[in-house]
């Protein structure tokens, strides 16, 4: 009977679920590489589908003229750009993450999914998108909708690596902890999009009329911000560096005069 407890006893320890234990980070970045492809394949499988103009329709109405007929899909063409270029740089932010994980754990690779979970609507962002033209009285709610994908897509990888910081000696390297020479950059990068999307959800719905011009510009911006966030985070910390050095060398002068000085000197 004392042994048939003890089994039960360590099967129940076994199973026992540990949000701490860790998992396989490299098949935790594999399943997401795998979502991220079927995502943004998707993306184009609706341009083939819906947007390529009929040959009778380029030929009648166009006068067989292939360039007009496809400027007539600019917009969606916009909108599939647009999405794809968010997949990328959402990708990029994921690699980047954990690339610097050394560790993942149960509770960093649930965040993952629900991360996933998000990335997977994206194609559902870009339908409501590339209908702009057509269902014009739909425009705020489909940028609104975007915007909250975009936004728990995002927000979801911070939210990895913040829970990495938790116990950052054990799942993070050196260079993306407190104090680290990437931890300010990973910061920036992490919370950008989240920053963005939230502040265009609010801009549409307090400027309705521009909702569009807003959302596009978002879509524009990020890549640039992107490669402009590295730099900004260089000279921030370059200028911080140098204030403190120049403020802990006057300590140090001052610290170097007082010694130079007689006891006499220094009472009075």
């Amino acid at each position: 009977g004392q042994r048939d407890e003890e089994e039960a006893h360590h099967s129940l320890e076994t199973f026992t679920f540990y949000l701490s234990e860790p998992l396989s980070k490299e098949r935790v970045e594999a399943f997401s590489d795998g979502v991220y492809a079927i995502v943004a394949t998707l993306l184009i499988l609706d341009i083939c589908e819906d947007n390529v103009p009929d040959p009778r329709e380029v030929e009648e109405k166009f006068h067989g003229s292939l360039l007009e007929a496809l400027s007539e899909y600019g917009p969606n063409y916009l909108a599939y750009f647009g999405s794809f270029v968010t997949i990328g740089l959402l990708w990029f932010v994921h690699h980047s993450l954990f690339l610097y994980v050394t560790k993942a754990t149960r509770l960093m690779g649930l965040l993952n999914i629900l991360s996933l979970a998000f990335i997977g609507g994206l194609p559902l962002a870009y339908q409501l998108t590339s209908e702009f033209a057509e269902r014009s009285h739909n425009e705020i709610e489909a940028i609104q909708v975007s915007c909250v994908i975009t936004f728990f897509a995002s927000i979801f990888q911070f939210a990895i690596w913040t829970t990495a910081l938790l116990h950052e000696r054990e799942t993070l390297h050196p260079f993306a902890r407190y104090g680290g020479k990437e931890h300010a950059f990973m910061f920036a990068k992490l919370a950008l999009y989240p920053c963005v999307s939230l502040g265009a959800f609010f801009l549409t719905c307090l400027l309705s009329e521009f909702s569009t011009a807003i959302f596009h510009l978002m879509q524009i911006v990020i890549p640039f911000a992107f490669l402009a966030l590295r730099i900004f985070v260089r000279i921030s910390l370059t200028v911080i560096k140098s204030v403190m050095s120049l403020s802990r060398r006057k300590v140090v002068l001052l610290e170097e005069e007082e010694a130079c000085l007689s006891p006499t000197a220094t009472l009075s």
